[in-house]
């Protein structure tokens, strides 16, 4: 039997996700910092999972991970196996504090520090020389050494129906070995 976690393979997944991008730190080599910060003695996150909405009083620059919206369309073909084997498209989105003259070069940067750190992961092997993306093993096969396919990042200026700031797009699309069955093994 294999062995239970707390919390389904998927999310699982995101918070190993997280934790990556969390790495991303002025300490660690990048030019930006966004591991978590106390502030008044509270602390707090630069990098989230599942939230779509922020405001002027969260922090910049910031992250957010989802699933990415055309993931609903596998629902409408489900395969009834009980391994499923492919890609997973994820979706983050970084936000910036504007530069005044050029307001996407924050953004730019950031998707930048945000791609390095990404690559690292997806180059990540275990002693015995095999994937260990994400630190997930054989649940996250390389399928030709893309287990982690990284997309190209498209940086946009703020426009008041997505964000008030600059930000950037990208998709990440991760090949997944699951066993639906067994989700929490």
């Amino acid at each position: 039997m294999a062995e239970e976690h707390e919390d389904p393979f998927r999310l699982r997944v995101l918070q190993a996700l997280t934790d990556a991008i969390k790495g991303v730190t002025i300490d660690a080599g990048f030019k930006h910092d966004l591991g978590d910060y106390v502030d008044e003695g509270v602390t707090r996150e630069r990098v989230f999972r599942g939230r779509d909405q922020f405001g002027f009083d969260d922090p910049r620059p910031m992250v957010s991970i989802l699933e990415h919206p055309r993931a609903l369309d596998a629902l409408l073909a489900p395969d009834g196996d009980s391994q499923t084997i492919g890609p997973w498209e994820i979706l983050i989105q970084g936000f910036v504090t504007d530069d005044p003259e050029h307001p996407t070069d924050p953004a730019h940067r950031l998707v930048a520090d945000v791609i390095k750190a990404l690559a690292i992961q997806a180059k990540r092997r275990a002693p015995d020389g095999s994937p260990d993306i994400l630190g997930l093993g054989y649940q996250m096969p390389a399928v030709k050494d893309k287990g982690m396919k990284i997309g190209k990042p498209v940086c946009r200026p703020a426009d008041g129906e997505i964000s008030d700031v600059a930000f950037f797009f990208i998709t990440l699309t991760l090949d997944l070995v699951e066993d639906v069955a067994e989700p929490f093994a």
